[in-house]
């Protein structure tokens, strides 16, 4: 993985930390105690860092480690919606409403002296099964749970089949001004968004909505294909390195991506179009405000060059993020 273009990433340029030495953390689960199923401004900081610091990152796996065997059920070791247990909140010093939170994710390894990942078929959560909210008389899907091997180079999935390791995070978010939002579901905050490009060599860039800015990190998948159709990834417990910075003054509606080759943003609505159409729309409007882009001339070009990755379409919101690759900005 290249990694020179970080010198010349927003992060960088614009990050209020980018020149100071990082001061590592190390946020373990006994520091963290209590894992949240909630993201919001009520509940208790875990750790305070500065701009530039770097954070090592122990996260569990997205069913609190609940699920260990093939012959396990999921409805009746899980409770919805008691799923994706978050790290954090950890407070960025400085952190303002309008400010933005740039998290650079570093590295992602499997946790344990054993490491596996699970996958599996939960009761009315999917994408081709009926569900609480596409409510239909015919009977839920079998469940069905598959452990999974795993390791910094694949994943094991069968004697047939061994795919990648590709790591990303799932659920990333800063706090809401007021709401407290449940750990599953993506908006304007972030949260459970399931896009594959979120992993290593990746910068997300989060608006700020309270004092310290209060982020929340879990949920971490050792592959996954776009929407995750099953409703689940390859979920595993992670030692994820992070480094955080700020950038101030920065006013952003919605989560935004930055890699190497390209710059996405990303929307989270249902239907699926609202996603996309959220999606593209920031894309355009940050095209226009920070590339120089006539807007109309910026809507045209991404209809001939625009890219598309679905996140999830199984969450009680569907992500999408709307992409450009860079070679597009250069003026």
């Amino acid at each position: 993985m290249n990694m020179k273009w970080l010198a010349d990433s927003i992060m960088a340029q614009r990050g209020v930390g980018a020149k100071r030495e990082p001061v590592l953390h190390h946020l373990t689960e006994e520091l963290q105690k209590v894992f949240h199923y909630t993201i919001g401004p009520y509940s208790e900081p875990v750790m305070h860092v500065q701009p530039g610091d770097r954070i090592v990152i122990d996260t569990r796996d997205a069913f609190d480690g609940a699920i260990t065997s093939e012959q396990d059920s999921p409805s009746k070791l899980l409770k919805m919606p008691f799923l994706n247990p978050q790290n954090g909140p950890i407070m960025i010093d400085g952190a303002e409403k309008g400010d933005v939170v740039a998290v650079y994710i570093e590295s992602m390894l499997p946790r344990g002296h054993d490491p596996h990942g699970v996958c599996c078929m939960i009761p009315e959560f999917g994408a081709l099964t009926g569900t609480f909210h596409t409510a239909m008389l015919n009977e839920p899907l079998p469940e069905k749970v598959k452990r999974v091997k795993i390791d910094t180079d694949y994943v094991y999935w069968s004697k047939r089949t061994t795919l990648d390791y590709k790591p990303h995070i799932g659920t990333l978010s800063l706090s809401p001004e007021i709401d407290s939002i449940n750990s599953l579901t993506p908006d304007t905050h972030g949260g459970n968004m399931d896009l594959p490009d979120m992993g290593p060599g990746s910068i997300t860039y989060l608006p700020v909505r309270s004092k310290g800015a209060r982020l929340f990190i879990g949920d971490a998948h050792a592959c996954q294909g776009d929407g995750e159709v099953c409703g689940v990834a390859v979920e595993y417990a992670s030692i994820t390195t992070i480094r955080v910075d700020l950038i101030k003054n920065w006013a952003i509606d919605w989560p935004r991506l930055e890699t190497e080759d390209m710059i996405m943003g990303i929307g989270s609505a249902r239907p699926l179009e609202d996603a996309t159409r959220i999606a593209y729309r920031e894309l355009i409007r940050w095209m226009a405000k920070d590339y120089g882009f006539d807007q109309w001339d910026a809507y045209m070009l991404l209809s001939q060059c625009g890219r598309v990755r679905l996140g999830n379409f199984v969450d009680p919101k569907y992500t999408v993020g709307a992409a450009i690759t860079k070679k597009f900005l250069a003026p």
